[in-house]
């Protein structure tokens, strides 16, 4: 299927209409930011305990001399074989941006209740040097609601992205992204958090996908999306030389 093809003329004036609408989408991107920016805190007064390659740790060590920390709630349960291929995708895109954000006073971890060893393979498999971190025994993703036991899964509903859903929409891990920050004190509040598709623009290959002719080409979200190494090899378009 192809678009209208008309003169440049023409195509001028509709790019010129969906500049427009480009603009206004910038001018309330920096609303809503502004806004996040404005989001009161809530003091994190609970004692959270993480196991990591350098041994048990708290809430307040995985910001790692910071005063900002990012938390990603990768999907990655106890007797899950492999990683989210949504929760993979998206971490691709953050190894580039480590060095940025670290120089920036931002720490970004990646949490699931997998245990260490699990999370150590798997991160061997797809090549990741972020830091990643198991929540197993703790009560951290259970309160950040982004894990669900089977009693959970069991209710009338369960709460996830702020909202009360059906237990057939919800899984025993869903992902989220969540940010604290850690005052002079050693204080640490929680800032904000973000779950489903709100995460969506860390992932730099939906963005660039955006202004491809066909977009994201898909027949639900993310319906496309494998893990790195799944892919099968894509058909090559003929050459000339060949």
């Amino acid at each position: 299927m192809q678009n209208e093809v008309v003169s440049r003329e023409e195509w001028l004036e509709a790019r010129r209409a969906l500049l427009a609408k480009e603009k206004e989408a910038t001018k309330l991107r920096d609303s809503v930011n502004a806004a996040r920016l404005a989001l009161p805190w809530v003091k994190v007064d609970k004692d959270y305990v993480f196991e990591t390659p350098e041994g048990r740790k708290s809430l307040a060590d995985l910001f790692d001399g910071r005063s900002q920390l990012l938390i990603y709630h990768f999907m990655l349960g106890p007797d899950w074989d492999a990683g989210c291929p949504g929760c993979s995708f998206l971490c691709d895109h953050v190894d580039g941006a480590l060095p940025h954000l670290n120089h920036h006073d931002v720490t970004w971890v990646a949490v699931s209740r997998a245990p260490l060893d699990k999370i150590a393979a798997y991160k061997q498999r797809m090549g990741w040097q972020f830091p990643w971190v198991s929540s197993f025994g703790s009560d951290f993703n259970f309160d950040y609601h982004v894990s669900f036991s089977p009693e959970d899964l069991a209710k009338d509903k369960v709460f996830y992205n702020f909202t009360p859903m059906q237990p057939a929409d919800a899984n025993d891990e869903l992902p989220g992204l969540s940010a604290f920050y850690r005052n002079d004190k050693g204080e640490v509040f929680h800032t904000y958090s973000s779950y489903a598709r709100g995460p969506e623009e860390l992932i730099g290959t939906l963005m660039i996908l955006d202004r491809a002719p066909k977009g994201r080409n898909e027949d639900s979200t993310m319906n496309f999306v494998r893990r790195h190494d799944e892919y099968e090899e894509a058909a090559k378009a003929p050459s000339c030389c060949h």
